[in-house]
């Protein structure tokens, strides 16, 4: 069965979006994440991770197979909390949503509510909204036994 991204469905931090949900298993997504068009790579050793054209990108744990994080690219048209979407500028982000802290050793903005954000440096824009397991920060996490 062929599964559909909606590109334009809400951000929704602990839970999914475009119909994805955290925590699925690859075995759900293997018809979507074998198309030639997506890029594979692994990170880190069992990190696996899939991205499609600048729409969606894929997140697993190939210790258990689960989706850890999905992250929305520059075509992806839904919003974070109906308001921040991919192509933003920052500092509106920022005025939008202030819990976002800059984190300067990874370069990244990273909310407690589960939202990580990308920004180009030079264009001040966001270009990738990223949500994740709550496991993602603990030990079970990187023993892959979440």
């Amino acid at each position: 069965m062929e599964r559909k991204i909606d590109t334009t469905a809400p951000i929704i931090p602990w839970e999914g979006l475009g119909g994805i949900k955290l925590y699925s298993h690859i075995r759900q997504w293997m018809d979507y994440v074998e198309d030639e068009e997506n890029l594979a790579s692994v990170e880190f050793g069992t990190l696996l991770r899939y991205e499609t054209k600048d729409k969606i990108c894929l997140h697993f744990d190939l210790c258990n197979g689960k989706l850890y994080k999905i992250s929305a690219l520059k075509k992806y048209r839904g919003r974070l909390f109906r308001k921040i979407h991919t192509g933003q500028r920052i500092g509106t982000v920022l005025r939008l949503e202030p819990s976002f802290i800059y984190d300067e050793e990874k370069k990244l903005y990273k909310s407690d509510k589960g939202v990580l954000l990308e920004a180009d440096p030079l264009t001040k824009k966001v270009v990738r909204i990223s949500i994740y397991v709550k496991e993602m920060d603990s030990d079970e996490f990187k023993d892959g036994t979440w």
